[in-house]
Parts: structure tokens; C-alpha cells; sequence
């Protein structure tokens, strides 16, 4: 049964993702793929309903605009079905993860570390697409310690410093700086990941791809949050987008060039495990799921 609960965020990480979402709870799920020779896994997190009321999904349309969408694709029409996803990733001598999910109040994100074989304690490194709180809170643990004590914390410097200015972080500031080291998006943050701006989403919002050989597979961290209305319309406004007219430009680049190459996606809100491929569709975009294997 659906109940609804407030994410147990600060108000200032208490960001898109948090407005009143339906959450649902979920069981601790690891799903593998191979990226050339690399493994990665899809860790499950949560999900959540969000309600179809103009203020998320096409600002700029309207709740009966985006109702014909989702009743175009065979979903409800009231509510947007997110789900929150991170990806692990296993390197030689590294164990990286890209974004930490809700935190332990609300996510389920250390049990599936645990089901994919790997403690938090084994993490080298951890690479944040962005700071809205489904993505950082889980950086903590309910006691508000580092909850991977070893591991790097990388995120873009435009993030990091619109992290640091927001007043409701200062906890999570506090308690990770030791670990944290920038980067400026365009290059490999750590060997087989390269980092790549995808602006419009926050100030530092970046995706990471991973590369094996000819593979590769994108990291797209919220430049799409539904699977259906995000590729129908890329060029409706999203509300979470802190420059909406620059979101729905990228959005909108960077699923034409997925289309056109062909590589492999993760899309952290979309269904777990939340890897696939982009398709064009008419003057939009489909998603094409890419099944994996548990461990």
C-alpha cells in the first residue's frame, strides 16, 4: 500500500525528488552488467510516485498536456513513477559509486551495496552527479558520520561551492571536506571514468561515462527523471532544473547524440535497474530497458 512520508532531508538537500513524493517502499536489489571489462551494478534505492500537478513535469505545459502522455504509454495519469537508483562500478584496485542515494531514513542503498558483495568500507570512491539530497544524503550515516570513511568524495567545483553555499548542508559540509576532491568536468576522474558536463540541472550538474575498449556506458544524473514524459517531451520545463531553459537544451542534445550512438544508458530515476538505451520515437525519444543479471 501506498503511503505517503516526508523524505527525512534538511530543507536545504530536501530538493526536487523531495516535494512530496508517494514513496513505496522497495526490497535491497543489485543487478550486474558488463561495460566491455568492466562490471557494473544498478543499486536499488527506492521509489516514488509524483503527483501530476503542473508543478514538476512540463511547467511549461500543463497536468492534462502531461496526462496524455502517460496515458499514451499505458501509465497512470495522476501521478510520474521515479524510482532512485545509484550505479557501482568495479575498476582495477578501485570500488567506485556513483551517487549515494536518500540515506539511511529513507533509502536502501547499503543493503544493496550489501547484496552486490561490497561493504561501504571497501569503497575507494564516490562520485556525485550532483548535491539535491536523493543523491548526497546517503553520504552520512544515521549518526551523522562519513558512511565511507575510506573513499574519496568527487564531485564538479561548481557543485561543490553551491553545496558549501547552502545553509541547511552545513552538517554534511562539515563531515565530508576531508574527503572531498574537484574536478572540472571534460576529463577522466578516475581511470575508465570521464566526467561530462550536462548543464541546466544544477550549477555543477555532471554525468559520468564509463569506458572499456569500444564500450561505454552514460551516467546521466538528472538530466531525465521519467522515463516516459522526460523522452516523449525533452523540451517541456522541469521543474527541479535550476536554469530550465538550458536543462530542456541539453536535455534535449544529449538524447539526440545517446540515439544517434547507441551506447548504454543509467538513468538514476527511471525504472530499476534503470539501464538501456535511447531510441528516437517522432519528435521525441523511447526508452529501450537492457536486462541484467543478480549476483
Amino acid at each position: 500500500m501506498i503511503r505517503r512520508v516526508a523524505l527525512a532531508l534538511t530543507a536545504a538537500l530536501a530538493a526536487p525528488l523531495s516535494a512530496a513524493p508517494m514513496q513505496q517502499p522497495v526490497a535491497p536489489a543489485a543487478t550486474w552488467y558488463t561495460v566491455g571489462q568492466v562490471r557494473v551494478a544498478a543499486l536499488h534505492d527506492g521509489d516514488a510516485l509524483i503527483p501530476n500537478d503542473g508543478k514538476t513535469f512540463g511547467t511549461d505545459a500543463s497536468p492534462d498536456a502531461v496526462s496524455a502522455v502517460l496515458t499514451a504509454a499505458g501509465a497512470p495519469a495522476d501521478t510520474v513513477a521515479v524510482a532512485f537508483n545509484a550505479l557501482l562500478v568495479k575498476l582495477p584496485g578501485r570500488t567506485v559509486l556513483i551517487d549515494s542515494g536518500n540515506g539511511p531514513a529513507m533509502g536502501q542503498l547499503i543493503p544493496s551495496l550489501a547484496a552486490a558483495g561490497v561493504k561501504p568500507g571497501d569503497v575507494t570512491d564516490v562520485l556525485i552527479t550532483h548535491s539535491h539530497g536523493d543523491h548526497v544524503s546517503g553520504l552520512l550515516t544515521k549518526d551523522g558520520t562519513p558512511a565511507f570513511p575510506g573513499a574519496k568524495v568527487r564531485m564538479a567545483a561548481a557543485e561543490w561551492e553551491y553545496l558549501k553555499s547552502n545553509p541547511g548542508a552545513a552538517k554534511l559540509v562539515a563531515a565530508i571536506t576531508p574527503q572531498v576532491a574537484t574536478f572540472t568536468p571534460g576529463g577522466e576522474v578516475v581511470p575508465g571514468i570521464r566526467a561530462i558536463a550536462i548543464n541546466g540541472h544544477t550549477p555543477g550538474h555532471t554525468g559520468y561515462e564509463i569506458v572499456s575498449g569500444k564500450t561505454r556506458l552514460l551516467d546521466l544524473g538528472d538530466t531525465v527523471h521519467s522515463s516516459i514524459v522526460s523522452l516523449a517531451k525533452p523540451d517541456w520545463a522541469m521543474g527541479f532544473d535550476s536554469d530550465k531553459a538550458v536543462g530542456k537544451a541539453s536535455r534535449k542534445a544529449t538524447l539526440a547524440r545517446l540515439a544517434a550512438s547507441h551506447e548504454l544508458v543509467f538513468a538514476p530515476h527511471f525504472p530499476y535497474p534503470g539501464v538501456g538505451r535511447i531510441a528516437a520515437k517522432g519528435d521525441g525519444f523511447a526508452w529501450v530497458p537492457v536486462a541484467g543479471a543478480a549476483k
